[in-house]
């Protein structure tokens, strides 16, 4: 049943259908599929395609319980963030401006279901929150990512997104300003290409946003969460505590000034030296097997 629905999708549509099981839970405003022993990939989806996807507080606070969730899960080795229907996120919920409610504020907006479990929370801590996960997060771009949507995007640790989607900072067209992203921005582009992208409020395409260094990788719509899979089993074949410790000190030491990155780095790699991890890598690299990594410890 499911593989034929799965036939007469189009590739885009395709990219982003997937066996629902019993791990499987549906917030209000996303989708999140735990991962398993045989598939150690936990996939969070922005679920509302016909609203194409906004970023409200109470889509912010549901990402967060979905990646505590993660964050706590011994199966979970790599987390992959995508968008149901034919765009990622078109970013802020604007119906909750027109309210004169902040995203930014822990204010309810008009996304929020006053029947849902799950708290509303901030932009802000959605982001900080991504960058304390220690399990790598991989943006699976099925179509356009913009304003809030693209600073969700780039704060993954790595983004892979088909031909046809586009980027954009497209606040300023509307009187806003990309605020909270222009800390994600600058750090992945440089100042002067996230200013003409938040000034000018154009979208590029894909190539485009690889070429600046927005994204990973570009790829066929069809050829999508393939290509996305295949790059989270390498990961996940990775020592998630190294892993862990890793992302946590590249996010660490990002503002620091060069002597002391060097002096966190290195009581990071003392860290990383006394697992068992590498212990573990080092005897199984010597003996030319497949390393057999102990239960991640975070």
């Amino acid at each position: 049943m499911l593989s034929a629905i799965r036939d007469n999708q189009s590739p885009l549509e395709r990219s982003t259908i997937h066996m629902p099981t019993d791990d499987t839970t549906n917030y209000d405003t996303i989708e999140y599929r735990a991962a398993t022993a045989e598939t150690p990939i936990a996939q969070i989806t922005l679920n509302q395609p016909n609203k194409r996807n906004p970023i409200g507080l109470l889509t912010c606070g549901e990402l967060i319980d979905a990646l505590k969730r993660t964050s706590v899960d011994a199966n979970a080795r790599v987390v992959v963030l995508t968008g149901s229907g034919p765009v990622f996120s078109a970013g802020g919920d604007l119906s909750a401006f027109s309210k004169r409610v902040s995203l930014h504020s822990c204010s309810t907006d008009s996304s929020t279901n006053q029947t849902s479990k799950t708290a509303p929370a901030s932009l802000v801590a959605v982001l900080e929150f991504m960058h304390q996960l220690g399990i790598p997060i991989i943006a699976m771009v099925n179509g356009h990512a913009l304003a809030g949507g693209l600073g969700l995007m780039v704060a993954c640790d790595l983004v892979i997104a088909c031909e046809r989607a586009t980027f954009g900072t497209t606040e300023v067209a509307v009187g806003l300003w990309p605020m909270m992203i222009t800390a994600e921005l600058v750090r992945n582009v440089g100042r002067k290409m996230a200013l003409e992208l938040m000034l000018t409020g154009k979208r590029i395409d894909a190539h485009e946003a690889q070429r600046i260094g927005l994204i990973n990788r570009v790829v066929d719509t069809d050829q999508l969460w393939d290509t996305t899979e295949k790059l989270a089993r390498t990961l996940a074949n990775n020592s998630p505590t190294t892993m862990a410790l890793g992302l946590r000190a590249f996010y660490q030491t990002q503002d620091m000034s060069f002597s002391s990155a060097l002096a966190h780095l290195e009581a990071e790699f003392t860290k990383v030296l006394a697992t068992p991890d590498a212990a573990e890598g080092v005897t199984a690299f010597l003996a030319k097997r497949p390393p057999v990594w102990p239960k991640a410890g975070g």
